[in-house]
């Protein structure tokens, strides 16, 4: 398995180098993705002109589909069946599901930059005070620390 949980293949005898297979690598025909899905071929056809699921293509326009692609035509299947919302409904959820997966994905990226200029400055920062005179000796106005006031009340009157 690779880090992002898809399975690793290695090419066959004769051939030029690997390939990795993904979730996200598009491998499977319609017949095969509707088999997986549970769902009929003109179904995913309709999905795919609603831009509910958008395959890839091959050179001749042929729809191939992801394990992701497979989960998520069984996602709009149970929200349509067992939850009853719509297909514009899905759309939408979908939608809004990759954009806070990328806003997810954009908060980590700015937390990893933050925690490195943070780290920078540190750095910078003992590097300031390593740089500081040892020989000095910080100056004191000893007048101004030992300033003496005396209070007397007010006497009244």
């Amino acid at each position: 398995m690779d880090r992002d949980g898809g399975a690793r293949r290695r090419a066959p005898a004769g051939f030029g180098g690997a390939y990795e297979l993904t979730e996200e690598t598009p491998v499977y025909v319609i017949s095969v993705a509707a088999q997986l899905s549970g769902l009929h071929p003109q179904t995913l056809r309709q999905y795919d002109r609603l831009g509910l699921v958008s395959p890839d293509r091959t050179a001749g326009r042929g729809r191939r589909y992801s394990a992701r692609d497979i989960e998520l035509l069984r996602q709009v299947q149970q929200l349509s069946q067992d939850e009853g919302i719509n297909l514009a409904g899905i759309k939408r959820i979908i939608e809004l599901e990759n954009q806070v997966a990328a806003l997810q994905s954009r908060v980590a990226e700015l937390s990893a930059a933050l925690d490195g200029a943070a780290a920078a400055m540190r750095q910078r920062e003992a590097q300031v005070h390593a740089s500081y005179r040892r020989d000095l000796v910080p100056y004191e106005d000893v007048r101004q620390a030992s300033a003496l006031v005396v209070w007397r009340p007010k006497r009244p009157e």
